[in-house]
């Protein structure tokens, strides 16, 4: 029954594994001593000390300064980034405008244009021989020569008044 690893009993037998477990090793405890409580004042660093202090206080200031004005140098170069972009787009959008206008002006140019703009929005026609109207004028000439002179009768300031009153009353 040795050789068979069926066991004909009830209760279980215990193996054993094959290998062997490791114990968890635990850490040695460190011998620890009781210090007096020292007043802070009583503390004293020396002058090596707080030169190296006073270092990295200055080196960590130094950096920070340097990350914030790289910081504050990118923000401005993506403002101007992109008011440049707005300028380049107004630019595109008022060329555009620019060729429309263009445009505009050299179809209002075109007599055909002209014509038919004048029967659609002012309601125009083309004349007929019916829609003309001839009239005759005497060929007298009305125009005065610069040779003629004209004679303007002087007036006291009495007649003057006399005169826009008698207009006043016609």
């Amino acid at each position: 029954m040795a050789s068979t690893k069926y066991q004909y009993t009830t209760s279980p037998r215990k193996l054993e594994p094959d290998y062997k477990r490791k114990q968890k090793r635990r850490p040695k405890k460190q011998n620890l001593r009781v210090v007096k409580e020292v007043k802070r004042q009583d503390i004293r660093v020396s002058k090596e000390e707080r030169k190296q202090q006073a270092k990295i206080t200055m080196l960590i200031v130094m950096i920070f300064a340097v990350l914030l004005t790289i910081s504050y140098r990118n923000s401005q170069i993506n403002e101007s980034f992109s008011e440049v972009q707005n300028l380049k787009k107004e630019l595109s959008s008022v060329e555009k405008e620019n060729e429309q206008l263009k445009v505009n002006i050299e179809n209002s140019l075109n007599l055909n244009y002209i014509e038919q703009m004048a029967k659609e929005k002012l309601g125009m026609q083309k004349l007929t021989n019916k829609d003309t109207v001839y009239i005759n004028l005497p060929k007298k000439d009305y125009t005065e020569s610069a040779s003629e002179k004209i004679q303007i009768k002087e007036q006291n300031w009495f007649q003057k008044i006399l005169e826009k009153i008698s207009n006043i009353f016609k």
